[in-house]
């Protein structure tokens, strides 16, 4: 499958290795804008899933995994390209265990076409992609933009991943150079459709509002029925410090520090003492 993009000079002999995958499918315009944005800081491999895999996590589906190379063209250079058919999560794990030559310096999942904030963002495929990227001590970047819903699932050519990929190749270069954030496993990066390149960012947390919600409806039968998701924010209860108030409200760009360490930000002792009645008592 041919995909031809046009990018900054090559560098060659590059010692840093990138991987940019996705949740849209390899030919996802995000993608190729992320691939864009990078090439000339090292070397890049793009692997993704053959397919939209938009909403599915970290899932990893059973059954083999077939590879696919594809042809990936920058300024007449081809780079390594490989669609697979997996999850995106998997993805990462073939092309870190199988593809690549060796592990890589960076791992870049997105662009999205949409916005991973809030409750919902553990949902996304670009996040299980990262997380699964992390799982291997690779620093890692996921990147999404604001997008109305009628284009998640189109690839559209409309939307303009320009701006995005300035942002990505801005913490890109941070990341190559620095290494990631004591205490951090991801960088989350979320960019509203307004955003110009002089936008400022903010460092947020992950709000705990679901953002996407499935709106439900009552069937002539009483049966209830979900009908696909929408955008719903509570402006009364949204915590200033999010990533949903920063996109939303104050139309900068969101960048969340993300850990896969899961456990709770809690006295581990106290919460023992706590529940000890757990052990007969009552």
């Amino acid at each position: 499958m041919p995909i031809q993009i046009s990018g900054g000079e090559l560098r060659e002999n590059a010692s840093d290795l990138i991987l940019v995958t996705n949740d849209d499918g390899v030919e996802s315009p995000g993608l190729l804008a992320a691939v864009r944005a990078v090439t000339n800081l090292a070397q890049v491999w793009a692997v993704a899933p053959l397919v939209q895999q938009s909403g599915v996590g970290r899932s990893f589906p059973r059954g083999p995994v077939n590879v696919e190379e594809c042809r990936l063209e920058v300024d007449g250079v081809d780079l390594p390209c490989y669609a697979l058919d997996s999850s995106p999560a998997q993805a990462v794990r073939h092309a870190i265990l199988r593809l690549l030559p060796r592990r890589p310096d960076l791992v870049i999942s997105g662009i999205n076409f949409g916005e991973n904030v809030g409750g919902a963002a553990t949902i996304s495929g670009t996040i299980g992609a990262a997380i699964e990227a992390a799982s291997f001590r690779i620093p890692t970047l996921a990147a999404s933009l604001e997008t109305e819903p009628e284009h998640h699932f189109t690839l559209s050519g409309e939307v303009d991943f320009d701006t995005a990929a300035v942002f990505v190749r801005r913490f890109a270069q941070w990341l190559l150079r620095h290494g990631m954030p004591s205490g951090v496993d991801i960088l989350k990066l979320e960019v509203p459709s307004d955003a110009s390149p002089e936008t400022p960012w903010r460092m947020t947390r992950v709000s705990r509002q679901q953002y996407w919600i499935s709106p439900v409806k009552l069937a002539a039968n009483g049966e209830r029925e979900i009908l696909g998701y929408e955008k719903r924010i509570d402006l009364d209860t949204l915590e200033p410090d999010s990533d949903i108030y920063a996109l939303a409200v104050d139309r900068v760009v969101a960048v969340s520090p993300l850990t896969i360490d899961l456990t709770a930000p809690v006295d581990l002792n106290e919460l023992a003492d706590e529940l000890s009645p757990v052990d007969g008592s009552v």
